[in-house]
């Protein structure tokens, strides 16, 4: 929790000779200008004494709402998982950032290098669990969990073994988070954000697959590259199903404006003396990394 401070006794004064007549405004309880104030400072000192440093300290100060109000949760603590828990905690994304993985050593191993790390970051609370619990009233929920494409493996036969693990996620992110929103990761993406709108009965807006993205991301950098110029210069469009059978979009390419076609109109086709498709072959090759 993060707390603030206030003016402790609300707004209190010195309790001298002098000033007995407004001990009945720093203390609790009121007092009388007989005497009777002197005991009940004794007393409240006594209680101080007995009461531990967390509740002495937290005396004086105002506790903010406890309820997440941009509460994030990450299925699958894998490197995908983390690297979008790192970026999460580097943008100051959440206020409260939820992990749940099946593999209960590593989910402890890295939520506690994330907690560990707090000092670096604004998000005050990073929880973990086994226990789908853990993720209740989460805004945004991430699946990454899932069985890892094999190299030379079709993202196609990923599809029973990771549709089997979403029948045991969905229903119980549900329960716990009816109003999220959900960023499909998990391969075959696509067929997995079908999937995972069916099973969860949310309405289609509010389930999203992550599609082309990563693909487009890899193009722009692969042409970046292969040109020596940085990669946010260089636009381009990688379509379709994410993997095997995406297109790239030969057309659309362009570097800071210039369409690349209009400098060679056989730019990725198989007469394309510079081998340009070559690139797209590269960014479906490196899926297998994911």
């Amino acid at each position: 929790m993060r707390l603030r401070t206030r003016r402790p006794w609300g707004g209190a004064c010195v309790l001298t000779e002098k000033r007995r007549a407004c001990v009945g405004a720093c203390l609790p309880n009121g007092s009388d200008s007989n005497g009777r104030w002197a005991s009940r400072v004794y007393s409240h000192r006594y209680v101080l004494k007995m009461s531990s440093v967390k509740e002495q300290l937290i005396e004086n100060l105002i506790e903010e709402d406890e309820v997440s109000q941009s509460k994030i949760t990450i299925v699958g603590t894998g490197a995908v998982g983390m690297a979008c828990a790192i970026c999460i905690l580097l943008k100051d994304l959440a206020d409260e950032l939820a992990l749940v993985d099946v593999v209960t050593d590593k989910l402890k191993g890295e939520t506690m290098d994330l907690q560990h790390g707090s000092l670096f970051f604004n998000t005050p609370k990073i929880v973990s669990g086994k226990d789908y619990t853990v993720s209740a009233n989460s805004k945004l929920v991430i699946i990454t969990a899932g069985a890892r494409q094999q190299e030379g493996e079709s993202r196609l036969n990923l599809v029973q073994r990771n549709v089997d693990i979403m029948k045991s996620v969905i229903p119980a992110i549900v329960q716990n988070s009816p109003d999220c929103k959900m960023l499909i990761v998990s391969n075959p993406v696509d067929i997995l954000t079908y999937v995972v709108w069916k099973l969860s009965g949310l309405p289609a807006t509010r389930v999203i697959g992550s599609g082309c993205n990563l693909d487009s991301a890899r193009f722009r950098y692969l042409i970046g590259q292969k040109l020596g110029v940085h990669p946010s210069s260089c636009h381009g469009w990688i379509i379709g199903e994410h993997g095997d059978s995406s297109v790239p979009l030969w057309s659309g390419v362009n570097v800071a404006g210039v369409a690349l076609k209009s400098l060679d109109p056989k730019l990725g086709s198989d007469s394309d003396k510079d081998s340009w498709k070559n690139i797209h072959k590269e960014v479906v090759g490196r899926a297998h990394m994911e």
